[in-house]
């Protein structure tokens, strides 16, 4: 187990609903420390290249969140770890589906319960 707590981060498009959901539900993970961003131009909070330095492990909610991540901050990003959840733009914030679906997702990637 690691000393610190690790930085994780999670990425949606406006970070809106599936992002800050997913920044709530782990919050108060004590070995976490977590944030969310939106890739697009209008997001609530825009992803910048700070963010993805400080991230051990990055999620995002679709393939091509991780395509424009990708593309922006190519070298920053190159050794990061990127999970894909595939969750598609259908939930509204804290949606109790959308609070399984990245409890179950997230907690086996990292391995938390």
């Amino acid at each position: 187990m690691r000393d610190e707590p690790l930085n994780v981060l999670f990425i949606c498009s406006r970070n809106q609903w599936r992002s800050p959901t997913a920044e709530a539900v782990w919050r108060n993970q004590p070995d976490l420390r977590v944030r969310s961003a939106g890739t697009s131009p209008s997001a609530r909070r825009r992803v910048s290249a700070d963010d993805i330095r400080w991230a051990h492990r990055i999620f995002v909610m679709e393939n091509k969140h991780r395509s424009r991540l990708m593309a922006e901050f190519g070298r920053v990003i190159a050794d990061k770890p990127v999970h894909v959840l595939d969750i598609p733009d259908e939930y509204q914030y804290m949606d109790p589906e959308l609070v399984d679906l990245l409890e179950a997702s997230v907690g086996s990637i990292l391995g938390l319960p």
